[in-house]
């Protein structure tokens, strides 16, 4: 996992209606870059629909909240759709930004090792400084865990 105070690494994703999408274009505001594993299962579901409920405080608080996962631009589509997420959702089937966030990691399930997403979630400054990295964790309390972390750095 990328550890606060690094340079966040760039990327080059396309969302779910195949828009193209970099790290550069959000310089000036600070990004909730969340990773997660699949599209519609149940964890996956309720952190977004969670980032979706909240979505306008963190647009409140200058914020963009995108997640990323390896599956396709029509899965994400679907996601989308389904749960009426209000947010970017990139497609990294190659991985490139998996990888170069260090998430992409051996899993156990079920006492069976294999590679997969670590649920894991980035506080991006408006400089593309990593402010705050947190691995494996919970789908359900994520969202507001973040909101209160932007909420935290902010002047009252």
């Amino acid at each position: 996992m990328l550890q606060a105070g690094m340079k966040a690494p760039a990327f080059s994703l396309p969302d779910q209606n195949g828009t193209i999408h970099t790290l550069e274009e959000y310089k000036g505001k600070k990004v909730v870059l969340y990773f997660y594993p699949k599209d519609n299962t149940p964890g996956c579901t309720k952190q977004a629909c969670g980032f979706g409920e909240l979505y306008p405080q963190f647009q409140e608080k200058g914020a963009v909240v995108i997640g990323v996962s390896k599956d396709s631009i029509a899965s994400h589509k679907k996601f989308e759709e389904k749960f009426a997420l209000p947010f970017t959702l990139l497609s990294d089937p190659e991985l490139s930004c998996i990888q170069a966030y260090d998430v992409w990691q051996e899993k156990m399930n079920y006492g069976k090792a294999s590679m997969g997403v670590v649920r894991t979630t980035y506080l991006i400054n408006e400089e593309g400084i990593i402010e705050k990295a947190f691995g494996k964790v919970k789908a359900a309390d994520n969202p507001a865990q973040m909101l209160s972390e932007l909420q935290a750095g902010q002047p009252v």
